[in-house]
């Protein structure tokens, strides 16, 4: 988890209670505004799971204590007066009690593109407590890690040979299939996609 420097903090401003916006950290959208008190914020810390401050309860709040739908922290930043804060999040279902994607999704938009690859993680997790006669995904995860990374080398190929050679409808299955094969082998080492985009963040990061 990375975090900004937390030292200076104006927690007199708001009456002991920063406001908190909470930011999908795989693709940048906002999920929600919420309040963080001291202690909500050690605690969101300590654990690796946000925690607010409920106005209307007076206590501590784990996103999620009742639902399942935990927001799990990826780093946490103060804007410049040190008055609010940007928590960046990989939420684990909806953030918004309503059952949206996000608190301000009301207009019913569908979801970025990027996101369905993380939603398609989160099914490949969920099939493999199937029945490998009736899933292909359960049937790959039973046979193992072996099997699965014979696969994802075996499509990495028909992508090459599609890129260089095949029509560019060949090239988007091919690419399709391995994306899902990737997938399925991060799931089978107990890896993330999340895990995967902050490489690449290091990467860029760092000047590569």
């Amino acid at each position: 988890m990375k975090q900004g420097s937390l030292k200076n903090l104006d927690w007199q401003k708001g009456d002991g209670l920063l406001p908190a916006i909470v930011q999908n950290a795989r693709d940048g959208t906002v999920l929600m505004l919420a309040y963080m008190n001291a202690e909500a914020l050690a605690a969101t810390i300590a654990g690796g799971q946000v925690v607010f401050y409920s106005r209307s309860r007076q206590r501590l709040w784990l996103k999620g204590e009742t639902s399942g739908n935990t927001l799990e922290l990826v780093s946490i930043a103060p804007d410049c007066d040190g008055d609010t804060l940007l928590v960046r999040v990989n939420p684990t279902g909806p953030a918004c009690h309503l059952g949206t994607r996000t608190c301000f999704d009301g207009d019913g938009e569908a979801p970025p593109q990027g996101d369905f690859l993380y939603r398609l993680q989160e099914l490949i997790r969920q099939r493999a407590q199937g029945d490998p006669q009736t899933s292909y995904t359960a049937q790959l995860l039973q046979a193992g890690v072996k099997r699965i990374a014979q696969k994802v080398g075996e499509e990495g190929v028909e992508v090459a040979l599609a890129g260089v050679s095949g029509e560019e409808s060949d090239l988007l299955s091919e690419s399709a299939d391995l994306l899902y094969h990737l997938l399925v082998l991060l799931v089978s080492r107990g890896l993330s996609m999340s895990q995967v985009v902050e490489e690449l963040e290091s990467r860029r990061t760092g000047g590569s």
